[in-house]
């Protein structure tokens, strides 16, 4: 039987990175593109090159083989990070994401390419409060994002369907929820709020007091990376069309989040509110659509943070050694 042959673009990024490794263990031979490598992990692809994607001539190239093309291609690539990073970098989100989704949805559809996956998010659905009715995909539509990275994705979302309806490519879109685990950016600005609050503890001494923006009382869901891969795979071979919303269950608090974390660290640690880019108060959405195709969160919050506190905790360390030493 011939390999199948995979594309990951943002395979320098947390969520990319794992999904190469996961074709990878399933037999693909896989070409990863990035505007810069992992910063944490060797790349597991068999071929990685070094692109600019919202250059239409480096998508050309990430999609160019010898024989044949690809059979499946992952754009997971976006400049993107937390809440910080989201509310600061508006101009460059919508600037740069849509130029390497326009780009790499043309391209590929000009190679031929048969299967086409997008990874959007569930930034796209409205502020909701807590304990609301929860959405299904469809009621992102009329639409009203909090934020611009939101009003991008849905945007893109767009552009790959109608490509799909105008040229027959197989589209399959997910709309992502809160992904955290190792290997995960966790400083720097662009970490999200799980890996900003295992720093936070991992630097803190027992009995600290740690900051945390707003009250505390936002909810979010958490979704663990081994989860996250395992829906993206499973939405990739379906028959699914149209955006599909891959989260875990279980909503918590940002306090809930902070107790979750110290527990896991075994440390006391105090909050001190302070002002900062919370967005929106909940969001509850239908996981009914992965759900019919087998799919469920099998790591919650607490066996999530138990595998990536020691992670981000063994960063930290190696930082203060670091500076230590200079």
């Amino acid at each position: 039987m011939a390999v199948k042959k995979a594309l990951v673009c943002g395979a320098g990024g947390f969520i990319g990175g794992h999904l190469v490794r996961q074709l990878k263990s399933e037999g693909y031979w896989v070409r990863g593109v990035d505007i810069k490598e992992h910063e944490f992990a060797p790349t597991a692809a068999d071929e990685f090159l070094l692109l600019d994607l919202r250059d239409p001539e480096n998508c050309k190239a990430a999609l160019s083989l010898e024989q044949g093309t690809f059979d499946e291609v992952y754009q997971l690539a976006a400049d993107m990070g937390g809440m910080g990073f989201i509310h600061s970098a508006e101009c460059e989100i919508m600037y740069n994401n849509t130029l390497i989704n326009l780009h790499m949805i043309n391209k590929a559809v000009q190679f031929g390419v048969p299967r086409y996956f997008f990874s959007s998010s569930v930034c796209v659905y409205r502020d909701m409060q807590p304990g609301e009715p929860e959405m299904s995909e469809d009621e992102a539509i009329p639409a009203n994002p909090d934020n611009e990275y939101g009003w991008e994705k849905l945007y893109a979302e767009r552009v790959a369907l109608t490509y799909a309806r105008r040229y027959g490519i197989k589209v399959r879109i997910a709309r992502f929820q809160n992904c955290y685990g190792p290997e995960g950016t966790w400083t720097g600005g662009r970490e999200k709020a799980p890996a900003a609050i295992c720093r936070k503890v991992a630097e803190a001494k027992d009995g600290d007091t740690i900051e945390v923006w707003g009250d505390g009382s936002a909810v979010r869901s958490y979704t663990y990376i081994t989860d996250m891969i395992k829906g993206i795979r499973m939405l990739v071979q379906s028959d699914l069309e149209g955006p599909v919303n891959i989260g875990c269950p279980q909503y918590v608090t940002v306090d809930e989040l902070v107790r979750t974390v110290a527990e896991v660290a075994g440390k006391r640690v105090r909050i001190r509110y302070v002002d900062g880019p919370v967005g929106v108060h909940a969001r509850n959405f239908s996981n009914a659509r992965i759900y019919s195709l087998g799919w469920r969160a099998e790591v919650f919050l607490k066996e999530g943070i138990s595998y990536t506190y020691p992670w981000i905790e063994a960063q930290v360390k190696a930082k203060q050694m670091l500076v230590g030493k200079a």
